[in-house]
């Protein structure tokens, strides 16, 4: 259920999912809050398969220093990110009994377990949960655009897709740390999404979900505050 749907009244003790994104370039054909929606769309899902979960508003601004480069990038720091998930969470624990964060954006790490970490050192039961997938691609490529595809294809300007910088990650990090995703590739792509479909970005969006729905189930925080 939404959180933000409810009156005060209306509000039990319960586990509360928050929904972390970021608003940064995704390419020149995904929507600049592709990580917010995915990660709310997998926390609506788990919300599904259980009712008694609440599912906070997303926070849709995340640390986005690597994309600085490009038009629409707004960006708070690792700094300002750990303040407010640190104060975000203390106050849902004045009521909820668990917390986690469902982070979308891989730009939020370390910054996510950092603060989690905190949160848990108070005492406080709190994790977190990625929207990862096995063999995904870095960003804006097949795997996010089949994602956007399954959940609102008219975002998804098909037209504009094309392939940006597709060497392993592991190849691009020390140039993408000295000047940002813009000094590997100039359309900001990091994959290739010419391949992308609906029906592959449903099945990414089931074991995501799927994943999450287990993890809650066990709820076993590995030390970093990871459901696992």
């Amino acid at each position: 259920m939404k959180l933000g749907d409810r009156a005060w009244p209306e509000v039990p003790a319960a586990t509360v999912l928050v929904p972390l994104g970021a608003l940064e370039q995704h390419g020149p054909h995904l929507p600049l809050d592709t990580d917010a929606r995915v990660a709310a769309a997998v926390a609506a899902r788990v919300a599904v398969v259980d009712p008694a979960l609440l599912v906070a508003p997303p926070l849709a601004y995340g640390a986005s220093g690597e994309h600085e480069g490009f038009p629409g990038t707004l960006s708070i720091g690792h700094e300002a990110l750990g303040a407010v998930l640190v104060e975000l969470g203390r106050s849902a624990f004045g009521w909820a009994s668990r917390l986690v964060f469902v982070n979308g954006h891989g730009g939020n790490l370390p910054t996510v377990p950092e603060a989690v970490a905190q949160l848990r050192h108070e005492g406080r039961d709190a994790a977190w949960s990625p929207c990862v997938v096995a063999g995904g691609d870095a960003h804006a490529g097949r795997t996010e655009t089949s994602i956007l595809l399954a959940l609102d294809p008219g975002a998804v300007r098909l037209g504009a897709a094309e392939p940006g910088a597709t060497a392993p990650l592991t190849e691009l990090l020390p140039a993408m740390r000295a000047g940002g995703v813009a000094a590997v590739s100039p359309n900001g792509v990091l994959g290739d999404p010419t391949g992308a479909s609906a029906p592959e970005g449903e099945r990414l969006l089931g074991e995501m979900t799927a994943e999450l729905t287990a993890g809650l189930a066990r709820w076993r925080p590995d030390p970093a505050g990871r459901l696992t």
